[in-house]
C-alpha cells in the first residue's frame, strides 16, 4: 500500500519563528547570569511592534529591549518597508514575577510536602509531552519534517552567505513523501515560498532555489520525473515578516516537533526554562524514544509522559512502538522507570538543561540536532 505524507518547515525569518527566538534569547539571557531563573517569556510580532510579556523571576538584571533588537538584527530584518527594521521598531516590555500560586507547586513538591522526599520541585503545570523517533533518518526521525527542516535552513544560508542575494527572511517550505509498506520511497512534492527583494524576477528566483537550495539537500535517488515543485506558487512574496502577517510564540508547536508525523501534548517550547514541563519532558520523552530505537527495541517508538502542577513524578508513561518492538512493551515501560529520574529535576540534571542553549533550538526543530543533550545515543 502506498500513501503521501506531508511535513512543512518555516525559516527563522517567519514571524512566528522571529518570536520564538526572541523569546529564547531572553530565557538565555537570564540563564546565562543566574541558571535558577524562572521564564515564560512570550512575544508578539506586528507592523514595525515587538510586544514582550510573561512572568520572570530572576536574579540576574538583562536589558530585555536590547536583547530584543539584537535577536532581530542576527535574523536580518533591516527594512521597515518590506518586513520590519531592528533600528526603528517599537519593543514594548511588560515583564512580571512568577505567580506566587504556581511557586508553591513548583518550590516544593506534594511529594515532598507529604514526607516521601523526591527532593525535587513539583511540575509548573499540569499536561501531556510526547516524544517520538523512527529509524528513517539518520538522525531517527521522520523523513518529511526532516528535508523540511534541512530546506528551511538552506533557505537561510544562501541568503545570509549572499549565495542568492535578493532573498528576505520570511519563507515556508512543505514536504512530501511517499511511503510504501511504512517505508519512505520518494518525495512526491516540494512546496517552497520564499520572500525577495522587489525587482527579483519569478523565473529567476525558480531556477535559484532548484539549484542553490533544493539540488543541495534533497538526495537525488528521492527525486524522479514524477516530483512536483512549487516554488512561490502566488507568483510574489515581496512584502513578509511582521509585516506582511503577526508574529507568535509558540505557534508553530508542529514545526517545533515532529511535523504531524507523532502527536503533540499542546504545549509550546520557546522562552520557558526546564522547570516547566512542557518543554523539558517534551526534550526526555525524545530522548528516550531515541534510545529505544537506536537500542535496538523498535523501529518506531512514541512515548507519552503526564504530570501534574506540584507534583514531582510523572502520573502516567505511555509507549507505542506499532507492532515493531523487539521486546515486549511492558520490558521497555520496566527499563525506563529503572533507569531514568522523570521529575523536574531528575530530568533537568540527566540533560543538564540549566544551561544557555535554547535559542540554537528555537528554530528548524528542536529534535534531530546531534549536539544537543537529549539527541546523545546510550547504552540502555
Amino acid at each position: 500500500m502506498r500513501k503521501l505524507f506531508t511535513s512543512e518547515s518555516v525559516t527563522e525569518g517567519h514571524p512566528d519563528k522571529l518570536c520564538d527566538f526572541i523569546s529564547d534569547s531572553v530565557l538565555d539571557s537570564y540563564l546565562s547570569q543566574d541558571q535558577y531563573s524562572r521564564v515564560a517569556c512570550e512575544t508578539v510580532a506586528g507592523k514595525g511592534e515587538i510586544y514582550i510579556t510573561g512572568e520572570v523571576t530572576s536574579k540576574a538584571q538583562v536589558d530585555i529591549e536590547k536583547v530584543v533588537r539584537q535577536a532581530i538584527c542576527e535574523i536580518g530584518y533591516n527594512n521597515s518597508k518590506l518586513d520590519m527594521d531592528y533600528r526603528t521598531c517599537k519593543v514594548t516590555v511588560n515583564i512580571s514575577k512568577q505567580s506566587p500560586d504556581i511557586a508553591l507547586g513548583v518550590d516544593e513538591s506534594l511529594e515532598d510536602k507529604k514526607g516521601e522526599k523526591t527532593d525535587s520541585e513539583g511540575a509548573g503545570d499540569q499536561g501531556l509531552m510526547f516524544g517520538f523517533a523512527c529509524d528513517e533518518t539518520k538522525e531517527l526521525m521522520p523523513l518529511p519534517i526532516s528535508l523540511a527542516h534541512k530546506l528551511a535552513k538552506r533557505l537561510a544560508q544562501v541568503r545570509k552567505e549572499g549565495i542568492i542575494e535578493y532573498l528576505r527572511p520570511d519563507g515556508k517550505v512543505q514536504v512530501t513523501v511517499e511511503y510504501e509498506e511504512e517505508k519512505p520511497i520518494r518525495v512526491d512534492t516540494i512546496v517552497v515560498s520564499a520572500q525577495h527583494e522587489e525587482e527579483t524576477s519569478l523565473e529567476t528566483l525558480k531556477k535559484d532555489i532548484q539549484d542553490k537550495v533544493i539540488k543541495n539537500i534533497v538526495p537525488n535517488e528521492l527525486l524522479d520525473e514524477k516530483t512536483k515543485y512549487y516554488i512561490n506558487p502566488t507568483g510574489r512574496f515581496v512584502i513578509g515578516g511582521p509585516l506582511g502577517d503577526s508574529g507568535l510564540t509558540g505557534r508553530k508547536i508542529i514545526v517545533d516537533t515532529y511535523g504531524g508525523y507523532s502527536r503533540h501534548g499542546g504545549g509550546a517550547f520557546s522562552g520557558k526554562d526546564p522547570t516547566k514541563v512542557d518543554r523539558s519532558a517534551a526534550y526526555m520523552a525524545r530522548f528516550i524514544a531515541k534510545n529505544i530505537v537506536a537500542n535496538g527495541y523498535a523501529k518506531k517508538c512514541e512515548i507519552q509522559f503526564s504530570y501534574a502542577i506540584g507534583v514531582a513524578k510523572p502520573v502516567s508513561i505511555y509507549i507505542n512502538t506499532f507492532g515493531t518492538a523487539t521486546i515486549p512493551e511492558e520490558e521497555i515501560v520496566y527499563k525506563i522507570n529503572k533507569k531514568f529520574d522523570l521529575t523536574p529535576r531528575g530530568i533537568i540534571n540527566y540533560l543538564d538543561l540549566r544551561k544557555p542553549i535554547y535559542r540554537k533550538t528555537s528554530n528548524y526543530g528542536h529534535f534531530g540536532k546531534e549536539d544537543m543533550t537529549w539527541e546523545k545515543i546510550i547504552d540502555f
